[in-house]
């Protein structure tokens, strides 16, 4: 296997960049010794496939904006993935054989168009697409290419039965499209069943039992506050709470190969854990994974469990199960340098309630110069995870601040639906607050204050320069939401979707609003000088926005600078990654006396 490793050379932040980084791997239903999964091992993030019993690993893509996901087809001949271009997330499903060579469509009847799931059986496909006028879902199989369901608000594929009898769908037919609930139809697009719990909770499906007949399906439900397991059996229309008594939420992972347990994700604090819950009595067994979080987890069809793990001082590694021991099965050739760990505090937002978040401080005496980091989403969470931009700015000297505001995973429902008719506020004033809390604590220097952010978070950066201008120093907002109203007309069409169902209504209808929350709209009061960087083919947040809000900042004599790469809504390629923290770096020395990239 050919990597790209590490060159001790480097400046530290680099060489953390360069960790070689796995997902979890998937596996071919019958032949589970054939499995898949992206690395950035070649320096982009590809798609490679992995024989267990020759231990070959073998590159099956090259492309130059990177491969996010891969799986394997039911019998292990080919590798299924998404290809589209250049990053712009339009295309299609194809197929690679698992040893290499060719990549050939799917379904060659169906035009490209945005991804909404897939799932696999022998034999039979299910394939989620949307376009501009509305979403489907298509079967393929021995009697070829049929849509089944065609809908005019966001449907995805939610998983074909063990059988491939019966399809589970996510939808928001009902109207509620932040919430979506689901059902469960045949392969003809008939209505077998359907969970809802009202407008305002959200069911989500989490998998088929792998028992053959079996009708079981596992939900992810938060009607109860938090998110919480159950399962339907889609026969009889009964549900089972799997009731843990644990503080924080849970998903579910996967089901044991028997049916008898569900594989469960606590999500507590910024930090998950695993538990096997017996779906008989009840019982909940913790596995002891360590101190950090798990980045995901399935069980093997023999029992054993792999899973990701990684905390904010240790880059991610695959680990396997077996009884009551870990081993690594993939990890960087050349481990990455360790990082500084970060430190989970809680602070009052002023609204009544407290932050919880994450702060990761360089050596030296305070006060220190500080970034704070939003995340994207926004329905997203910081972690205790390993993240090479955040350690980039300790290593140069600063502190770094990562808030789960409001509109976060994690905390709860009334938490993360803060947002509901009221996007763009309650987020910074939660990230204000923690601005001022560092600054009170004297951990912080009031005159070097960096607001960064990508995607959700590079939106609220703009928004907040514009309405909090005294408040931050420099920023650097990444493939953001910069003029709403021009965002809105050039975006996928589940994004609109969500902006609909974000705001609760459409530009047309309440176009103050749009126009209150636009971060264009503040372009005359910003003071901080920003960088803002953007992919040239994002249709999530499209270039034209941008490059309307850029135009503005120029009239108004704002110092900026604008970079634009060649890829969609974000970089898989390592050297890009590198190129952008430089930037930023730079970026903010030139403006505030701070230390310029390492090279």
């Amino acid at each position: 296997m050919t990597t790209v490793a590490p060159a001790s050379t480097l400046p530290l932040w680099q060489q953390r960049f360069h960790a070689v980084r796995y997902a979890l791997p998937s596996w071919a239903r019958h032949a589970p010794h054939r499995t898949a999964y992206t690395t950035n091992a070649s320096g982009v993030r590809q798609l490679w496939s992995w024989d267990l019993r020759t231990g070959r690993h073998t590159q099956l893509t090259n492309e130059p904006t990177g491969v996010s996901w891969g799986t394997p087809t039911p019998d292990g001949a080919g590798v299924v993935w998404f290809d589209d271009d250049d990053g712009n997330e339009v295309g299609r499903f194809v197929v690679t054989p698992f040893d290499g060579g060719d990549a050939t469509p799917l379904a060659s009847e169906l035009a490209p168009g945005w991804a909404a799931g897939i799932s696999l059986r022998a034999g039979t496909a299910a394939i989620g697409r949307a376009d501009d006028e509305g979403f489907a879902i298509a079967i393929v199989d021995d009697r070829g290419t049929r849509t089944i369901v065609e809908r005019e608000r966001p449907v995805s594929v939610g998983g074909l039965h063990t059988d491939a009898t019966l399809l589970a769908l996510s939808h928001t037919e009902h109207g509620d499209v932040l919430h979506p609930t689901v059902e469960v139809v045949d392969l003809e697009g008939t209505l077998v069943g359907a969970v809802n719990d009202g407008l305002g909770n959200t069911v989500d499906p989490a998998g088929w039992s792998p028992v053959a007949g079996d009708t079981r399906f596992a939900l992810v439900v938060d009607r109860s506050g938090r998110r919480q397991a159950e399962v339907w059996d889609v026969a009889t229309n009964e549900r089972t709470a799997c009731t843990t008594r644990l503080p924080g939420e849970v998903e579910v992972e996967d089901w044991w190969p028997d049916g008898s347990a569900l594989l469960l994700a606590h999500e507590h604090q910024g930090r998950r854990s695993l538990l096997r819950y017996e779906l008989v009595g009840g019982t909940v067994t913790p596995i002891d994974v360590g101190t950090g979080t798990v980045g995901g987890a399935r069980v093997r069809p023999d029992g054993g469990l792999w899973y990701v793990f990684e905390s904010s001082a240790d880059a991610p590694t695959v680990r396997t199960r077996t009884s009551d021991r870990d081993d690594v099965l993939l990890s960087s050739a050349a481990r990455a340098p360790g990082g500084t760990a970060a430190t989970a505090i809680r602070y009052n937002n002023g609204d009544g309630s407290a932050v919880h978040a994450f702060v990761t401080v360089p050596d030296g005496d305070p006060p220190h110069p500080l970034v704070v980091d939003i995340h994207g989403g926004p329905h997203a969470q910081v972690g205790d995870e390993f993240d090479p931009f955040v350690q980039a700015w300790v290593d140069h000297g600063f502190a770094v601040l990562s808030p789960n505001y409001r509109g976060s995973t994690g905390y709860g429902k009334q938490w993360q639906d803060a947002l509901e008719g009221d996007p763009g506020r309650p987020e910074l004033v939660d990230v204000l607050a923690g601005r001022d809390h560092l600054v009170a604590t004297g951990v912080a220097d009031p005159d070097r204050i960096v607001l960064v952010g990508v995607s959700w978070g590079g939106y609220l950066v703009l928004q907040g320069i514009g309405t909090q201008p005294a408040a931050w120093s420099a920023a650097v907002a990444t493939v953001p939401v910069a003029d709403y109203l021009a965002a809105y007309e050039d975006e996928s069409p589940s994004l609109r979707q969500f902006d609909r169902g974000l705001f609760g209504c459409t530009p047309d209808e309440c176009p103050d609003l749009y126009r209150e929350r636009s971060p264009i709209t503040y372009v005359a009061q910003v003071r901080a000088p920003v960088l803002i960087i953007t992919g040239a083919n994002d249709t999530r947040c499209p270039r034209r926005q941008i490059d309307n809000y850029v135009a503005a900042l120029r009239a108004h004599g704002v110092a900026h600078h604008y970079d634009v790469f060649e890829a969609g809504h974000g970089s898989m390629a390592i050297a890009e990654n590198i190129r952008q923290q430089a930037l930023s770096l730079d970026f903010v020395a030139e403006h505030l006396g701070t230390p310029p990239a390492r090279r």
